[in-house]
């Protein structure tokens, strides 16, 4: 097969394609497609050849969707990087991702120098030696690649919460069956335009792009990371563009929320990276949002489960059934299925479940068992199938040998009127093995023994955390997941 974009120009080459909310400019199929040959002879021109790894250092803007689809025009590897990464970060995850070019913009050209050791291309004028300016680079001919579904195409990294993140190998087969699952349950409208302020560095982010080349329909960019993202910028842009379709992070939706209401062209609201708390679904159902509440990961090419709205409505904390193609097992610690409403680890199977970890046999060989993929994370299936995800295997708590739910512990105190986010993890602790830690976003008059005589009404006395800190706002990823390190790291500093 031909990349999804060539196929997408022959078929409806007059169709809306791609359109930046930044600069109003909207591309048609068959513009955007040209505008891909020309980059991607571009990037031959630079010497880079089918199966090359090619690096991307942008965030989320109109360059980075060309440079996606040139590279699977080439028969490249696309390796999207994150912006936010420290110089030595970004060293470690450019040499283990065996690049053989990297493209950066202005806002990233010194990192991309300081860090890489391979050719650094820009998509912006340049006036540094090490850089070349890809507009001034002659164009190649070259021979649009053919793919099968197996090939390789994409190299990720994993949201990295807790240690060093590991690379994950997806193919065109994982990104084809992933649009497929996702428009059986989300629909398909010619019309859809699909607003994607998600980084591309991040599946969640990279995902609409894909599928929006493969459905026909279009995808609108908007915001950046450099200045995070913006409420006011995101709606207008839903509005003023007839958005049908977003794609957020529980923090997004709630500042969304906060700023005014959505408007009423949007059919649904795609929520993931990071569990939806009861009182944002709640807000959603009182104020007619079609919230659909997603469990996915990296190494499934996104979603897994997705709840429809009437579904999260009605089971406020679920992420409903899982999708078309994909098998769902939850299983013991010994490796068997248990029965629904039993909690075990979540283990996947299907077409969108990645091929392997780059170069790292012994992690892929650990992560997959005769039931398929061993996600890490905990949860049970009810009687109709709807999937609850309750935590992480690696962020159980075991103190003075009992065992303490870290989600269960965060849902009591997020039900506190003045707390606004928590974090639950596990310290060190020389009397206990651990102890339970707690980082809670509140208001300024709430302290730690008033929390606590909370906790003592609601929790088991193992269970009430005996170290707390408050902060501003939680860590995460770019993806919205709480970095769990960091956690622990601000508690050893500042923890009561």
């Amino acid at each position: 097969m031909n990349d999804v974009l060539a196929y997408r120009a022959r078929a409806t080459p007059d169709a809306t394609a791609m359109i930046d909310a930044g600069s109003s400019r909207e591309w048609s199929y068959a513009e955007l497609d040209a505008a891909v040959d020309r980059t991607a002879g571009r990037l031959a021109g630079l010497g880079i050849e089918p199966g090359d790894h090619l690096g991307c250092l942008l965030d989320t803007r109109a360059a980075a969707v060309r440079l996606l689809h040139a590279a699977l025009r080439l028969g490249c590897v696309f390796v999207p990087l994150n912006t936010r990464l420290a110089t030595s970060e970004l060293e470690d995850r450019i040499e283990r991702a065996d690049l053989a070019g990297l493209v950066c913009g202005t806002d990233t050209e010194a990192s991309a120098v300081m860090a890489s050791e391979v050719p650094v291309a820009s998509v912006n004028a340049t006036e540094q030696a090490d850089v070349t300016a890809l507009a001034d680079v002659e164009t190649v001919g070259f021979e649009p690649a053919t793919w099968s579904r197996d090939d390789p195409c994409l190299l990720l990294a994993t949201s990295g919460t807790t240690g060093r993140p590991k690379l994950v190998v997806l193919t065109i087969g994982n990104l084809l069956a992933s649009a497929v699952a996702s428009a059986f349950r989300l629909g398909l409208d010619p019309d859809d335009r699909w607003l994607s302020p998600l980084s591309i560095y991040h599946m969640g982010g990279l995902a609409p792009i894909v599928r929006s080349a493969l459905y026909g329909t279009a995808v609108v960019i908007v915001g950046g990371d450099e200045t995070g993202f913006d409420a006011a910028t995101a709606r207008q842009a839903l509005a003023e563009y007839g958005c049908t379709g977003v794609s957020l992070v529980p923090t997004m939706l709630r500042r969304l929320l906060d700023d005014g209401d959505l408007p009423d062209s949007l059919r649904f609201v795609l929520l993931g990276g990071a569990p939806a708390s009861t009182d944002l679904i709640e807000r959603c159902a009182r104020r007619n949002v079609p919230v659909h509440p997603t469990y996915g990961m990296t190494e499934t090419a996104s979603q897994v489960a997705t709840g429809r709205p009437e579904t999260a409505f009605a089971h406020p904390g679920t992420v409903g059934q899982a999708l078309l193609g994909t098998d769902l097992a939850v299983v013991n610690p010994d490796g068997n299925r248990v029965e629904r409403g039993e909690t075990g680890e979540l283990v996947v199977s299907g077409p969108t479940v990645f091929a392997g970890y780059y170069n790292d046999l012994d992690a892929t060989a650990a992560a997959f068992s005769e039931h398929g993929f061993h996600t890490g994370d905990i949860g049970y299936r009810d009687a109709e199938g709807r999937l609850w995800v309750t935590g992480r295997l690696d962020e159980r708590i075991v103190t003075g040998g009992e065992n303490v739910d870290p989600e269960a512990v965060a849902n009591v105190l997020r039900d506190h009127p003045a707390v606004d986010g928590a974090a639950i993890v596990g310290l060190n602790d020389p009397e206990w093995g651990e102890r339970v830690g707690a980082l809670v976003v509140a208001g300024e008059d709430l302290d730690g023994e008033t929390l606590r005589a909370y906790c003592r009404e609601r929790l088991a006395g193992f269970e009430i955390p005996r170290t707390i800190g408050f902060a501003a706002a939680l860590p995460r990823t770019a993806s919205g997941t709480v970095k769990r390190d960091a956690v622990r790291e601000t508690l050893r500093e500042r923890g009561e």
